[in-house]
């Protein structure tokens, strides 16, 4: 009934999955921190950027079309 389940006998065959899995493991998580990374600075980056804008007073009427 269940013919498409492989199970071998040999367990040595189970050693180039269990390689493959832990390097995508490994792949994964160093991406995912350098995004992390990545973000982080650029939320630095654009809170300072913007930090003097949001400071700022904001024009009178009169000055926004001069």
């Amino acid at each position: 009934m269940m013919e498409f389940l492989y199970f071998p006998e040999d367990k040595s065959e189970y050693l180039p999955a269990v390689i493959s899995l832990i390097i995508f493991f490994i792949g994964a998580t160093v991406t995912m921190y350098l995004i992390y990374k990545h973000s982080k600075k650029e939320a630095k980056r654009v809170d300072e950027e913007y930090a003097s804008r949001i400071s700022a007073p904001y024009p009178k009427e009169e000055e926004k079309y001069d």
